[in-house]
């Protein structure tokens, strides 16, 4: 692969970025649940810390593996040299200081939606109007929206990627793969089907699970 830009699953993750605005707004219409406790700092910080911790942790310590789709992802020793090359990019300290910056952020947007939560109130009058519930959606959702930003995040960490760094790249070494990333699903040969043609002919390959 000559650009490594045109990696189609950096753009898969790229996208899920989209979904981050419609989570954010469950946050919102959990935190509109019920009375808020007297102590709205503890809210904060049980909503805060059960969103944010758990995907800061993963994307600083054991990144995820972002050649991976849904509920399937690709074998450490299908990868391509290019594919492990963007996988050395994942653990630099380029991505986990984006990943600091972005969990502040989302914190901020937290705090903003939780000022605004009254104004869901007659949204989230539909549900049971216990405050629990509504924290418990909230959390989840805000868990969430972690999620679909921090590893855009991370994407945008290897897009920033000049071509001579990419140069001096060595791969991620095959046998780490699984140690040192986060890796969800059915490991598989492929994921994308790849069109192959020989002879005039053309024919399409799809995931293989051996």
């Amino acid at each position: 692969m000559t650009n490594f830009r045109a990696e189609p699953f950096l753009w898969i993750h790229l996208a899920g970025i989209a979904v981050a605005p419609l989570t954010l707004q469950l946050v919102w219409l959990g935190l509109a649940v019920g009375d808020p406790l007297p102590l709205f700092w503890l809210e904060l910080l049980i909503v805060g810390a059960f969103g944010v911790l758990p995907i800061f942790w993963m994307q600083c310590a054991r990144p995820f593996d972002i050649f991976s789709v849904l509920v399937v992802s690709i074998r450490p020793d299908s990868l391509s040299v290019e594919q492990r090359k963007i996988l050395k990019l994942l653990k630099t300290r380029k991505v986990r200081i984006l990943s600091t910056i972005t969990g502040v952020a989302l914190l901020g947007i937290l705090w903003e939606l939780y000022l605004l939560a009254p104004l869901g109130a007659m949204m989230a009058a539909i549900l049971p109007q216990w405050r629990i519930l509504g924290l418990l959606i909230a959390a989840i959702a805000f868990l969430l929206s972690n999620l679909f930003v921090q590893i855009p995040v991370a994407v945008i960490g290897v897009f920033l990627t000049s071509q001579q760094q990419w140069s001096t790249i060595d791969p991620y070494p095959i046998e780490k793969i699984l140690q040192d990333f986060t890796v969800f699903g059915v490991r598989v040969r492929k994921i994308l089907p790849i069109k192959m043609e020989s002879s005039g002919t053309s024919e399409e390959t799809y995931p293989k699970t051996s």
